[in-house]
């Protein structure tokens, strides 16, 4: 007598039963292993836990502390600029000449003469006190007027 195709379970939902049924054993082995871990060595995880904790509150304390301090904005010493009377323009240039540009650069970049420049080139050396453009962008550096 020949057996109908529907009476006989499926060879893949018998698989599937078997590996749900490994699954759930190697699940309850899993659980009695954790909990012979806990009861043997809690003192372990605890402490474990505690140090954890400590080091992540030592990483966020010491991030905060020896976080460095945000750079003040440079503002170039107004009470130094203004006690040698340096001007605005005179100012510009100072910060050209520490940028290494010519006195045709700087004229043709404030739309003036050389000899212009020269004049104020002078007067800063007179005002700070220098006889070079090297002394002189060392000079404004000490007293704060450049970065």
């Amino acid at each position: 007598m020949p057996r109908s195709r529907r009476s006989m379970p499926l060879p893949w939902m018998q698989v599937l039963l078997y590996g749900l049924f490994l699954a759930a054993g190697t699940i309850a082995l899993q659980w009695i292993d954790y909990l012979r871990i806990v009861r043997t060595q809690s003192t372990d995880l605890i402490l474990f836990g505690v140090a954890a904790a400590f080091l992540a509150l030592g990483l966020f304390v010491g991030a905060r502390v020896l976080r460095p301090a945000k750079p003040r904005p440079f503002d170039g010493n107004p009470q130094a600029q203004a006690s040698l009377g340096i001007s605005a323009r005179e100012r510009t240039v100072l910060e050209a000449l520490a940028a290494g540009r010519s006195n045709k650069e700087i004229a043709r970049d404030l739309a003036v003469s050389p000899n212009t420049v020269k004049t104020h080139v002078a007067r800063l050396f007179e005002k700070l006190g220098v006889n070079r453009r090297t002394e002189a962008i060392a000079r404004a550096r000490e007293l704060g007027l450049l970065p």
